[in-house]
């Protein structure tokens, strides 16, 4: 696997709040469970509305939400903040299938998602991961640098696999569409994982969207593969 760059302990994590806004009663329970047992500070909202009512700029902290609620959904909710001028740094919660949804969430400005069911250990390095952008990372341009050279060494098949990944594209779709076996798109999966540097899906499309942005943008920091 290529090298990839580790996230670092945050000094100041366990002490930001993280604002959990979900319209699912035992999600927001097994999310509040993940963080309090990490001894961090936790605030939970059952719509996007109730979070923008109770929330106030300037406080330290870290969102996590849900891309699908009725009324507002996650990416609503960013782009409101965003426009208000509020720099929280905000991590999607996606459900299976959603891919194309999360790519739109980092274009949007989110730092981070993470896909249905939620693993505790998973939450919190997506949690510290966006946290760590807000507090200025150097070397970005080192990383696109980085990115784009190991996406280069692709071979043409691997990148037409990669973007069809990054489209949400299931690997029978994928094998359909290139005229190839299931098996040797799983093949090709593995290699473009393997020469990018990264072990999900997620950071697969952090470090593509990180390598596209000449200025750096919301991908930066988060692209950096735990």
């Amino acid at each position: 696997m290529g090298a990839t760059l580790p996230a670092t302990e945050i000094g100041g994590a366990r002490s930001a709040t993280v604002f959990v806004v979900d319209d699912d009663g035992a999600v927001r329970d097994a999310l509040r469970g993940f963080i309090e047992q990490a001894g961090r500070p936790v605030e939970v909202y059952g719509s996007a509305r109730e979070f923008l009512d109770a929330h106030r700029s300037g406080r330290n902290g870290c969102l996590a939400v849900d891309c699908r609620m009725p009324d507002m959904d996650g990416i609503e909710l960013l782009e409101r903040l965003k426009a208000e001028g509020h720099q929280l740094p905000t991590i999607m919660i996606t459900g299976y299938g959603d891919v194309p949804l999360a790519v739109h969430a980092m274009n949007a400005g989110a730092a981070g998602f993470i896909e249905k069911p939620v693993r505790g250990d998973e939450l919190l390095a997506a949690i510290d991961r966006a946290l760590e952008q807000t507090r200025g990372l150097t070397e970005l341009a080192d990383l696109r640098d980085a990115v784009a050279t190991r996406i280069a060494a692709l071979t043409p098949r691997q990148r037409r696999v990669m973007d069809l990944v990054i489209e949400g594209k299931p690997n029978k779709e994928i094998a359909f569409l290139l005229g190839i076996s299931r098996r040797t798109v799983e093949n090709h999966r593995a290699a473009v994982m393997k020469k990018i540097g990264v072990r999900s899906l997620s950071q697969l499309i952090l470090l593509t969207l990180e390598a596209a942005t000449p200025s750096g943008g919301a991908a930066s920091a988060s692209a950096r593969a735990s």
